[in-house]
């Protein structure tokens, strides 16, 4: 049988960690939906801030340590078995602490009891779900993404059914959080008898090695903290200088972005260790793999905007069936223009991590949470959730400034023409489609519906094309 090849493997890849984040992007969509039409904004405030604290303190405890292993495993396949022991316990460690972090932190801010007790539960989730990053590191590794997607799909599905079911029988928040924490531990499980039929672990504590990834992963660690807490840091201030019931709403807009979040964060991740095993092929090469990838970004992105600024009001409610979110289409909008800048980011993110330029990741995170921080609380303070909007949309341009300038001034410098060209040719078509349909006031379903077919069209026509010019 001959080898895969490195595209078939990096599109292989891709589909399997799509398939992951988007059935779970669409089980919390669906989520934030019920509760936000069954146990309406103030709930859904609820739950949006344990659960934004939760993914704060998981990035904390767990990211820095899965990206390490991710890139050292992709170069060394070898230290696997030593990593996963070893490694498990330091995650282990590392979870119970910011399970505990967690906790006292919400603990001393001023929410109501009922808020609290939530969050504290959300805490919980913070252990499997740390230790779980341990194995799907190692799976990414190996490029066995697909046995991700066997372990999580199921699991994403089964606890989305159980948690409508007991929405609908009038149970709250509280009990929607103690199925995820189930759900988590569930899929640790999973992942752990999955990778011991592929690995045979070490059963031995190396100290040594748990120092020396500690001191290693500290740049790591700055990076994900810094970066999840200005990728949160909206909703915080606005639960603190406002109102759940804000929360609620803003979190609510925020999930229709989700699905450019799913597709940009799989296939950035895909393309990961092929990134770093090029760094030895020289940089002309790395300049390629980037473009393709933000080019494929941008064709998702800039058509996502162009249909938010024509049907952004009408999907608000057809979703969340309320005037109170409808009318805050203006936020979706904002928001959505931070998607372009993203396109670029998300990739330069992992191409300095290849390159062993992790420190310049963490100066940009630093760079990017004061600026957030500092226009967020005036922004918020003034405007609500159009601050809370603009804080975003600067948070993103400020991202992507200072990643451009560290990409072009340590590596290389971007074909912009060539990357944008096919990008904005989609969205000028899809611009067209979403004009003609305005015209002819079709229902917004079928508006939906023929706007995605043409989306399909457009793209699938342009990249067959460029595949042929290619061959």
């Amino acid at each position: 049988m001959p080898p895969i090849s490195d595209q078939k493997k990096l599109t292989l890849n891709s589909i399997s960690l799509l398939a992951n984040r988007l059935t779970q992007g669409i089980a919390t969509f669906v989520l934030t939906a019920a509760i936000a039409r069954t146990l309406g904004a103030e709930a859904l405030g609820q739950y949006l801030l344990a659960i934004n604290y939760y993914y704060i303190f998981v990035n904390l405890a767990s990211q820095g340590f899965k990206t390490l292993f991710t890139r050292e495993l992709s170069r060394n396949p070898e230290i696997t078995p030593v990593y996963l022991v070893s490694g498990t316990l330091l995650q282990l460690a590392f979870g119970i602490l910011g399970c505990i972090s967690m906790t006292i932190l919400v603990f001393i801010l001023p929410y109501n009891e009922k808020t609290s007790s939530i969050c504290y539960i959300a805490a919980v989730m913070i252990i499997p779900f740390a230790l779980s990053n341990i194995t799907e590191a190692i799976f990414q590794s190996q490029e066995k993404m697909h046995l991700i997607a066997i372990s999580t799909v199921p699991v994403y599905i089964l606890r989305l059914l159980a948690i409508i079911g007991i929405i609908q029988l009038d149970y709250g928040v509280t009990d929607v959080i103690g199925i995820l924490v189930i759900s988590e531990t569930l899929i640790l499980i999973i992942q752990w008898l999955l990778l011991i039929g592929i690995v045979k672990p070490v059963w031995q504590i190396d100290r040594d090695f748990i120092w020396k990834t500690i001191g290693t992963a500290r740049t790591f660690f700055a990076i994900e903290g810094i970066g999840i807490i200005a990728s949160r840091i909206d909703i915080l201030i606005l639960s603190l200088l406002g109102s759940e019931v804000l929360v609620g709403i803003y979190g609510a807009i925020g999930q229709l972005l989700q699905p450019y979040y799913i597709v940009s964060s799989s296939v950035a991740l895909a393309a990961f260790p092929g990134m770093s095993k090029a760094v030895a092929e020289g940089k002309e090469k790395q300049r390629k793999a980037t473009e393709n990838v933000i080019e494929i970004l941008l064709s998702i992105s800039l058509p996502f905007l162009v249909g938010m600024i024509f049907t952004g009001d009408r999907l608000l409610l057809f979703i969340y069936d309320s005037p109170d979110f409808a009318k805050e289409a203006i936020v979706l909008q904002i928001i959505s223009m931070s998607l372009i800048t993203a396109a670029f980011s998300r990739s330069f993110s992992y191409l300095l991590i290849a390159n062993g330029l992790e420190k310049l990741n963490l100066i940009e995170v630093v760079i990017t949470t004061l600026v957030g921080s500092l226009t967020g609380i005036l922004l918020i303070y003034q405007y609500k959730l159009i601050g809370a909007a603009f804080m975003t949309l600067s948070i993103c341009i400020t991202n992507f400034s200072v990643m451009m300038y560290f990409v072009y001034s340590r590596l290389f410098h971007l074909q912009l023409l060539k990357i944008l060209y096919r990008p904005l040719l989609i969205s000028l078509l899809m611009s067209i489609v979403f004009f003609l349909l305005e015209q002819i006031h079709l229902d917004f379903l079928l508006t939906l519906l023929v706007a995605s077919f043409a989306y399909v069209c457009f793209a699938g026509l342009i990249i067959f094309r460029k595949s042929r010019k290619i061959s």
